[in-house]
């Protein structure tokens, strides 16, 4: 670890990270302890309002630190109670957050990129590009800014948000060096406290990041894997033809051993009309998972401008958990949630200064096929905005 150059972000670092930074300044460690509840728990702007710490300590981190928590662009919620926020990323474009509420439970869905590597046919977010991976200020930031803005909003609990799950904007496991200290600084006390059981990583399955994870946490893993067999996952995932489901599982397998407690991996299958929906899809899905501890969240697609593709009725979507579940698995089908406001699984889309020049060719694509109306090319070669 070294010294913050001038005006580091100072979020995103660790009690292990603190620590170090303090010992090198010569400080006693158990500064840590004290700067960061200031800083999540307090949730300060300003280093001088740490007064149990030295005015010279104050000082060095004003001049050469800043609390940089993602600015507010908007804010829209949901006839549902769902709450949707466009946050300003430090490369100028935005990302967006989510929080779900739910009777007790307060989850926060929190972005990773500014938009997303990967091309998941399905998901409107792979189809606004990618501009950069988020810091882990960045991350930890869209956490503490949820809990300022809910703060009293939540009658009977003190933290609004219970869970979090890394299912926003991007690709958790293709920003490794920020998102591990971003979930460390989530379950330390001296953050936000929240139980390793309740902070869930979800993969389109990049797997050295899942044998990485096996070394470093053992957080919740969520496997976004949304069709059983090869030919039919290399269409919606295509990142299925680098790492193939056989070696995708025997990762997921060898995670699950390392998490003990009776816990398991959570297998997400978005359910499109007439892809991925059939009954013989059901059989070989309960096939292929029988030797992985695991439970099944379906998840009904959620349409956006430009998709093909068509949600399941309710009918056929209870006849495929029922055949899961009838094959013993725990199967939950994930209410749609915020859907009014965009805020729905897939549907993130941000606004995307898109190095990558996707969005471009899928906006050409969809007009020139009369899915949305014709735009400017200029206006979408850099960037794309459905929020």
């Amino acid at each position: 670890m070294t010294t913050p150059t001038v005006k580091h972000d100072v979020l995103g670092l660790s009690r292990t990270q603190w620590q170090s930074l303090l010992t090198e300044l010569g400080e006693k460690p158990f500064r840590a302890t004290q700067i960061m509840k200031w800083l999540h728990h307090r949730s300060v702007d300003d280093f001088e309002a740490m007064t149990d710490i030295s005015k010279s300590l104050r000082a060095y981190l004003a001049e050469h630190a800043k609390i940089a928590e993602p600015p507010v662009i908007s804010e829209k919620v949901s006839k549902d109670g769902t709450i949707k926020w466009l946050l300003e990323a430090r490369s100028g474009s935005a990302i967006e957050t989510v929080f779900i509420p739910e009777g007790s439970r307060g989850t926060l869905c929190v972005s990773s990129q500014v938009g997303c590597v990967l091309d998941c046919t399905f998901c409107s977010t792979g189809k606004q590009g990618f501009n950069s991976n988020l810091v882990a200020g960045e991350i930890v930031g869209q956490v503490r800014m949820a809990e300022r803005r809910l703060a009293g909003r939540i009658p009977g609990r003190d933290r609004a948000v219970t869970n979090v799950v890394l299912m926003g904007m991007g690709e958790p496991l293709l920003n490794m060096e920020a998102v591990l200290p971003a979930i460390s600084i989530m379950m330390d006390d001296l953050g936000y406290g929240i139980s390793k059981r309740k902070v869930t990583v979800s993969t389109a399955g990049v797997v050295p990041g899942i044998e990485r994870l096996m070394t470093e946490t053992d957080v919740s893993l969520a496997i976004s894997l949304h069709a059983p067999v090869d030919d039919l996952r290399n269409q919606l995932v295509p990142l299925n033809r680098r790492y193939n489901i056989a070696t995708l599982l025997d990762a997921c397998k060898r995670y699950a051993e390392t998490l003990g407690e009776k816990r398991t991996v959570t297998i997400e299958y978005t359910l499109i009309d007439g892809m991925n929906d059939h009954a013989d899809h059901a059989e070989a899905l309960a096939k292929l998972l029988r030797d992985l501890p695991c439970k099944i969240n379906l998840i009904p697609f959620n349409p956006f401008p430009g998709s093909r593709f068509r949600r399941p009725k309710s009918a056929k979507l209870r006849f495929f958990q029922n055949r899961l579940i009838e094959a013993g698995y725990t199967v939950m089908v994930r209410t749609t949630r915020g859907e009014d406001i965009d805020a729905a699984c897939g549907q993130l889309a941000g606004a995307v200064e898109d190095r990558t020049k996707r969005n471009a060719r899928y906006q050409r694509i969809w007009a020139a096929e009369g899915l949305i109306e014709p735009k400017d090319d200029s206006a979408v070669e850099d960037t794309a905005c459905s929020a």
